[in-house]
């Protein structure tokens, strides 16, 4: 199954994400973020991460998951490689995420070709595909 596709859009970046299961569509919209920075493959796995963060619904859940990629970029120069123990819970009218970011600090190793400054609520979609899991849609500001 395909990851995830960039779609066309006119100033943002705009993409889809796939997974047979909500928390592996997470995981693979945030691999769409960081291909739009950064060639992601290549990152090797040499820092490690714990994500923690809770939404009112999926959405906010979303926003704030694809934040904590832009987040530690700018405050730590992480750049994500991959996702591990992603797992989405709803505990009192809230929903949360834990999840591990593994990747790199910035270094000459890695070609930086684009920055992603925040994640948009525009054009959100994500949607269970009878019998095709789900499909993630986000615009993010570049």
């Amino acid at each position: 199954m395909e990851k995830y596709h960039i779609l066309e859009h006119t100033a943002d970046g705009k993409f889809q994400a796939f997974g047979a299961t909500l928390e592996e569509a997470f995981g693979n919209a945030a691999l769409a973020v960081a291909s739009l920075m950064w060639d992601w493959r290549k990152v090797e796995a040499n820092i490690s991460y714990p994500v923690g963060v809770e939404g009112h619904d999926l959405k906010q859940l979303l926003v704030r998951f694809l934040g904590e990629i832009i987040f530690l970029f700018e405050t730590k120069s992480f750049i994500l490689g991959s996702i591990e123990e992603l797992k989405i819970s709803a505990r009192t009218g809230r929903l949360g995420l834990r999840a591990r970011f593994l990747g790199d600090s910035v270094s000459d190793r890695y070609e930086l070709h684009g920055g992603v400054k925040a994640v948009t609520y525009h054009d959100m979609k994500i949607e269970k595909k009878a019998g095709r899991g789900y499909v993630i849609q986000a615009v993010v500001d570049m």
